[in-house]
């Protein structure tokens, strides 16, 4: 009997291999990744189990025959750099929004039934409301790149009422854990790395507070999810159960890896703890309607980053024994 097929955009990525290794006991897994972010080394595993990777930039490449015959299309793909619209807004739009909508045309010429999205916290803005609830409103972001998710949001929201797609979104807290490229876990490793006395955070002491939620307990999510879902349009909140301040995390980081009397230097950031301009101060998300699938996260926000420090650490180390 033939496995369903599937289809995940950012395939060769973080969060795109590990779902592509969850998938792939399963189904017939099409990785897609334009290999630019993403590397061929996080599907080795995947692919000896039989997933497939097509290298292709979804802004410029056509996706119809990639994504024909598949039973549910995992789109992924996306610049993640939350900062990077204070100087250049155009990288964002276009391979957030144009790809989303590329992908969508795609899909919708293919007759594929379902799209499983992963979209962000940071749709919420600064929220009045700590945990912030899938219905809270109104979604005011305040970085581009929280923008430019919000506007996948609904166009996929148009596409499903439109032309009869499911559509599942998901708004992820930080994800963090083995193969992350960038964020504040891989970034104050690496710092360490180079000068294990002296640490630079961005923003003022203690920084923002936020949930940090393993990529483990993201995949199970987003399984658990997309089987739940029975909406045209269906949204979850995907986090840890706490919310740490970057302090903290600074403080279980060094701990992780055996370091003591580090000095902070703060860099003053954008005021209010803010690292940045568009950094949200306070982040927690509401987990109820995903709880009730049966799903919950396995670790904490400290105990995810402290995961997350190991890899990031131990991926470091690898790299240089082999360079």
């Amino acid at each position: 009997m033939a496995r369903p097929k599937v289809v995940i955009t950012g395939g060769a990525g973080f969060i795109g291999s590990h779902m592509a290794d969850a998938l792939v006991a399963r189904t017939e897994v099409v990785a897609v990744d334009h290999l630019k972010a993403g590397k061929r080394a996080n599907l080795e595993d995947a692919m000896k189990a039989g997933a497939v990777l097509r290298k292709l930039d979804i802004l410029r490449g056509d996706l119809r025959p990639i994504v024909r015959g598949a039973e549910v299309v995992y789109h992924f793909a996306a610049n993640p750099d939350v900062r990077l619209g204070r100087d250049g807004t155009k990288p964002l739009i276009d391979e957030n929004v144009l790809g989303t909508f590329r992908v969508l045309e795609a899909c919708r010429q293919e007759k594929v039934p379902k799209i499983v999205f992963t979209s962000t916290s940071t749709v919420y803005g600064e929220a009045s409301v700590v945990p912030t609830p899938e219905d809270y409103a109104p979604l005011e972001p305040i970085s581009v790149y929280g923008a430019t998710k919000l506007a996948d949001e609904a166009l996929l929201s148009a596409y499903a009422h439109t032309f009869g797609a499911q559509a599942v979104i998901f708004r992820l807290a930080n994800v963090v854990g083995g193969r992350s490229g960038h964020g504040v876990v891989v970034d104050f490793v690496r710092k360490l790395s180079r000068d294990p006395k002296e640490l630079e955070i961005l923003g003022s002491e203690p920084g923002t507070a936020k949930s940090y939620v393993h990529i483990e307990d993201v995949v199970a999510a987003i399984e658990a999810g997309a089987r739940a879902a029975d909406e045209p349009v269906s949204v979850f909140n995907v986090g840890s159960e706490d919310a740490i301040t970057v302090r903290s995390l600074a403080d279980a980081i060094c701990d992780e890896l055996g370091l003591s009397g580090v000095e902070y230097r703060w860099t003053g950031g954008a005021g209010n703890g803010r690292g940045w301009a568009g950094d949200v101060r306070a982040m927690q998300l509401a987990i109820e309607r995903l709880r009730a699938t049966g799903w919950r996260p396995r670790k904490s926000s400290e105990a995810a980053v402290r995961d997350a420090a190991r890899s990031v650490w131990s991926a470091l180390q690898m790299s240089r024994t082999k360079a």
